[in-house]
C-alpha cells in the first residue's frame, strides 16, 4: 500500500477563515477536529446489524458501510491515489455512491461532485480546474456510456487519470469499483492504516458546484469541520433520530440531499437512508410504504407532480413524516396543498452549496410553513440585507442578503478573481437573492439579483449558454433569460441575432451545443431571432426588455 501524499496544491487555493474566527468557532463546539470518515466504525459498534442502505434489493448494514468504504479506501491509496487527490464522481442515486463517498472521507480524497447530466463541458472543466486524478463514473446510465464520456474526459487532461467504473461492464483499462469494494484482507488492519493515515478536520472534504452566474459552475470547498457541523445542524432543526428513513430522490451530488440533512444526516442520526434513482410519484410512494420512510426532499415541481398524482395513489403513506421543499421558490398556495393531499408535514429550506442553510420548524403553523423559508439552523450564522448601494435596508425591507458563519466558507476554490465580486473585504457572501426578514426571524425569498436561471432547482448560469451559443457562426450575439414555467418554475429562452445571411432553428440550436458537451438540462427550450437588441448602458443586453418580451 502506498504513502500517502499531501494535499497536492488544494491548501493554498482554498480561502480559509481568520485564524480569530476559526479559534471561537472550535472553542463554541461547532468544528470538532474529526473527519467525516471517522464516524463509521463507531456507528458500526453500536449498530453493526441496523441496515443503513438501501438501494433497491441491496441493502447495507451499517458494518458492511463500514468495510466496504475501507475496502475501497485501502484498494484507491494501492492504485496511487492519497490525501489531498481530488476526484470527480459522477454516479447516480445507489448505493456505491454512498460508499465512494466515505472512502474517499476515510483516505483524504476530495469527491467532486458531479451530476449524471453533466458532460464534457462541465467534467473536462471542473476536472481542469481541481487537478482531478480519477472520475468514478457508471458503466452506462439511462442508455448513456459514461465510461466513453470518462475516457474523452481524461484524455483532456494534463496529467493521467484514472477511470473508476460502477458496473457489470467494466472495460480493460479501468478499475472495477465493485471489485475494490470487495477485496480480500483483514478488516481490522486496514481499519487500523486508515486512521493512522486520516485527514484533519481543516482538511478539505467535498468539492461541491455552485450555480455560479459566469461560465462553468464554481468550485466550492467544504472542510470536514464545517459539513460536519452544517450535518448536524440540519438533522437537528428536522428532528432526525435513530428512526429517521431518509428517502434520495433528487440527485445525490446535490448538496440538498446529501447533507442537508439528506443522506449523511440519516446516517449521523443513526436512521436509514433509502435511495431512488428518480422522483417518479409511483416509485417514491412504492419506495414509502415499503421501506416506512420518515422523510424526503424534493424542489417545487417534484412535489407539485406528487400532490396530483396522490389523488390516485393506494400506497400507504401514513410513515411519512415530513416533506423538505426547497431548490426554488414554493407558491404558498402549492404550500398549502401538501399536508392535504400527501398526508406529511411541510418544512421549506433556503439553502447553497456555499452554506447558509435555513428551515421552517416542523411544527411551524402554517403561516410560517407555507409562507417563509423559515431560520437559520446555526445560532453562529450572520444575515445583512443591504440594498444596491451596499447600504443595510430598513427592518422589514426587501435587500440582497449578504451571509457569513461556520460553515459557509470564505471563497470560492482558486478564483480570486471572482472572490473579489462574490465576497465583501470583510468577508460577507453575496447570495445574490432578494429577501426580506419577518418580525419573528424567518426569511421571504422574494427574488435575485444574480443571473441565474433556476429549472427545477437546477441554477443554469445563462453566461455558460450565452458564450456557447455564441461561438456557432450563425450567432452575432446571444442573451438567455428565464421563460416562466407552471411545472418547472422556469425554463431556458436564448434571445439571438443572427449575422447577416445565417439561419438558425432551436433544433440546430440544441445539436450544436449538445455537441459541445452542454449538459441536457442546460439547453434552451425556446428561441427566439431578433433583428436587434437593446442595450444597457453598459453595452450588455438589456435583458428586462427581454423578460417583457415572453
Amino acid at each position: 500500500m502506498s504513502e500517502l501524499l499531501a494535499d497536492n496544491g488544494i491548501t493554498e487555493r482554498v480561502v480559509p477563515w481568520p485564524a480569530d474566527l476559526a479559534h471561537a468557532y472550535r472553542a463554541a463546539g461547532c468544528w470538532r477536529g474529526r473527519p467525516l470518515g471517522a464516524s463509521l466504525w463507531e456507528w458500526a459498534a453500536r449498530r453493526p446489524e441496523r441496515v443503513a442502505v438501501v438501494d433497491g434489493d441491496v441493502r447495507l448494514t451499517y458494518r458492511d458501510l463500514a468495510e466496504h468504504a475501507d475496502g475501497l479506501a485501502t484498494g484507491l491509496a494501492a492504485s496511487g491515489l492519497g490525501r489531498g487527490d481530488t476526484v470527480l464522481v459522477q454516479l447516480p442515486n445507489q448505493w456505491e455512491f454512498v460508499v465512494v463517498t466515505f472512502a474517499c472521507f476515510r483516505l483524504g480524497l476530495v469527491p467532486v461532485m458531479m451530476l449524471p447530466p453533466h458532460r464534457e463541458h462541465e467534467l473536462a472543466s471542473i476536472g481542469a480546474h481541481v487537478g482531478a486524478k480519477a472520475i468514478v463514473v457508471p458503466d452506462s446510465w439511462k442508455g448513456y456510456d459514461h465510461q466513453d464520456l470518462a475516457e474523452r474526459v481524461a484524455a483532456t487532461l494534463p496529467h493521467p487519470v484514472r477511470v473508476l467504473v460502477v458496473g457489470d461492464e467494466v472495460r480493460a483499462g479501468h478499475v472495477d469499483v465493485r471489485g475494490l469494494i470487495k477485496q480480500s484482507g483483514d478488516p481490522a488492519a486496514r481499519r487500523q492504516w486508515l486512521d493512522e493515515h486520516a485527514p484533519s478536520g481543516s482538511d478539505v472534504a467535498v468539492f461541491l458546484l455552485s450555480g455560479g452566474t459566469t461560465g462553468t459552475p464554481k468550485v466550492i470547498a467544504r472542510t470536514h469541520d464545517d459539513y460536519e457541523y452544517n450535518i448536524r445542524r440540519c438533522a437537528a432543526a428536522c428532528g432526525f433520530g435513530p428512526d429517521t428513513v431518509y428517502l434520495a430522490v433528487l440527485p445525490a451530488g446535490h448538496n440538498f440531499p446529501l447533507a442537508n440533512p439528506g443522506i449523511l444526516g440519516a446516517l449521523y442520526a443513526g436512521g436509514r437512508a433509502v435511495l431512488l434513482p428518480s422522483p417518479r410519484p409511483d416509485a417514491v410512494f412504492e419506495a414509502i410504504e415499503a421501506e416506512g420512510v420518515t422523510a424526503t426532499s424534493a424542489v417545487p415541481a417534484v412535489a407539485l407532480r406528487w400532490i396530483e398524482a396522490a389523488a390516485e395513489n393506494t400506497r400507504d403513506l401514513g410513515s411519512l413524516q415530513h416533506l423538505h421543499v426547497g431548490g426554488s421558490v414554493l407558491a404558498p398556495e402549492v404550500a398549502a396543498r401538501i399536508g392535504p393531499a400527501l398526508g406529511c408535514g411541510l418544512q421549506q429550506v433556503y439553502g447553497m452549496a456555499e452554506g447558509l442553510v435555513c428551515y421552517t420548524a416542523p411544527g411551524a403553523s402554517d403561516e410560517e410553513a407555507h409562507g417563509t423559508q423559515g431560520k437559520p439552523i446555526s445560532p453562529f450564522d450572520e444575515l445583512l440585507l443591504v440594498d444596491p448601494d451596499g447600504e443595510p435596508v430598513a427592518p422589514g425591507e426587501v435587500g440582497e442578503l449578504l451571509t457569513r458563519g461556520p460553515y459557509t466558507p470564505r471563497g470560492y476554490f482558486g478564483v480570486p478573481e471572482v472572490n473579489r465580486q462574490s465576497f465583501t473585504p470583510d468577508g460577507w457572501f453575496r447570495t445574490g437573492d432578494l429577501v426580506r426578514i419577518t418580525p419573528a426571524g424567518d426569511l421571504v425569498v422574494c427574488g435575485r439579483v444574480k443571473d441565474l436561471i433556476n429549472r427545477g432547482g437546477e441554477k443554469i448560469s445563462a453566461a455558460e449558454v450565452e458564450l456557447l451559443a455564441q461561438e456557432l457562426p450563425a450567432v452575432a450575439e446571444a442573451a438567455a433569460v428565464p421563460m416562466p414555467d407552471l411545472e418547472l418554475g422556469e425554463r431556458v429562452c436564448l434571445f439571438v441575432r443572427l449575422h447577416p445571411g445565417h439561419s438558425l432553428t432551436l433544433e440546430q440550436l440544441c445539436t450544436a451545443l449538445t455537441a459541445r458537451g452542454l449538459a441536457a438540462f442546460k439547453l434552451p427550450e425556446r428561441l427566439e431571432v431578433l433583428d436587434a437588441f437593446r442595450h444597457t448602458a453598459v453595452g450588455k443586453a438589456d435583458k428586462k426588455v427581454l423578460r417583457e418580451l415572453l
